[in-house]
């Protein structure tokens, strides 16, 4: 699904033309030809590993416009949520990118527990991939009878193996540190001229994390929230900040179980809600970067987005990628695209 061009001068890369387009859907107007209430499905096909925050970036562009306020209890359930999804998406990374250098455990391991998050997302709206769970002024269901007791067992164990699993077999194996450490630098100012966020970003230095920086729903009330950042700008660096985030996750969906308060997960709009007119444009941080909806609603009878636009971090991240991998060995590049962990869903949308 993502073609790479090159152009070699022995074993050096001179010339790389990233070729996209293969997975191309038509999502954006797809949204416009789908209801507010049955946009967030196909959010979810933008990036399918990680696919709650899309799914909330779109809710709350709808409930920017309209002025929709979400009960406390959804805002707590959609940060579990989007931390678990979050989560799922970095095991992805993870697990693959050992089998980019050569590793075979990790993604045994990963997938063992991106497996447990899964079943918990199952349990809670009935599906593994395409959720479909967020709904403007709120979510579909409330948390299942003896979830959140399964969700703290889960994070206890997998607290565990993020440090004797993942760091032990990976930080200790020699090749795994000579195709990273020192591979793939992007110095702090060329990430801010790209416009990356997300990971690839907080490992070159740049301190911006959207939950804190432009905070939404509930996240200015958690005190856990520290932004995972690295100043060395290589893949090595990249690679610690999302393990650092899957930790980071474990204690936000802590609090947040601490804190869950009781009462409706969705606001009283009815079946033929219409959104009055406006727009706005509506961000979230997700497994890859900012994921952002600019949506127009025309207002009267008409029940869909006259315009919706989404913001794919991988799009953007990926466009770092010839400047990244020039004059770089070609044994390189498969250490140096993996690092910056797009997915084609996001890219193409």
């Amino acid at each position: 699904m993502l073609r790479l061009v090159l152009k070699l001068h022995g074993e050096r890369v001179a010339e790389c033309v990233p070729v996209v387009g293969y997975l191309h859907r038509g999502l954006e107007k797809l949204f416009e030809w789908r209801t507010y209430h049955q946009g967030p499905r196909y959010a979810d096909q933008s990036d399918y590993t990680a696919a709650m925050p899309n799914e909330h970036a779109y809710c709350g562009a709808v409930e920017a416009i309209a002025g929709i306020e979400v009960p406390r209890r959804a805002e707590f359930i959609r940060v579990i949520v989007d931390e678990l999804s979050r989560s799922a998406g970095h095991l992805v990374w993870l697990g693959t990118y050992g089998l980019d250098v050569g590793a075979t455990t990790p993604m045994l391991w990963c997938f063992r527990d991106r497996e447990q998050i899964l079943d918990m997302i199952e349990e809670l709206c009935g599906s593994r991939m395409n959720h479909n769970y967020y709904r403007p002024g709120g979510l579909l269901y409330d948390l299942p009878p003896g979830l959140l007791g399964k969700l703290t067992r889960f994070l206890d164990r997998w607290e565990k193996a993020i440090d004797d699993d993942y760091r032990e077999i990976l930080e200790g194996n020699e090749i795994f540190l000579e195709r990273t450490v020192g591979v793939g630098l992007i110095p702090r100012d060329v990430a801010l001229q790209y416009g990356i966020t997300g990971p690839i970003a907080r490992g070159s230095g740049v301190d911006w994390d959207l939950r804190r920086d432009r905070p939404y729903s509930v996240y200015s009330e958690l005190k856990s929230l520290q932004p995972v950042v690295r100043q060395e700008g290589d893949a090595f660096a990249r690679y610690l900040v999302r393990v650092g985030e899957m930790k980071l996750a474990i204690a936000l969906i802590r609090e947040c179980i601490d804190k869950l308060p009781g009462g409706p997960v969705r606001a009283r709009l009815g079946h033929v809600w219409k959104c009055p007119r406006g727009e706005a444009y509506y961000t979230v941080e997700g497994a890859k970067g900012e994921v952002g909806f600019y949506m127009i609603s025309a207002g009267g009878s008409n029940p869909n987005p006259f315009r919706a636009k989404m913001r794919g971090p991988s799009f953007m991240n990926l466009q770092i990628l010839p400047w990244l991998i020039k004059d770089r060995l070609i044994a390189d590049l498969v250490a140096i695209l993996g690092s910056v962990d797009i997915v084609l869903g996001e890219v193409d949308r």
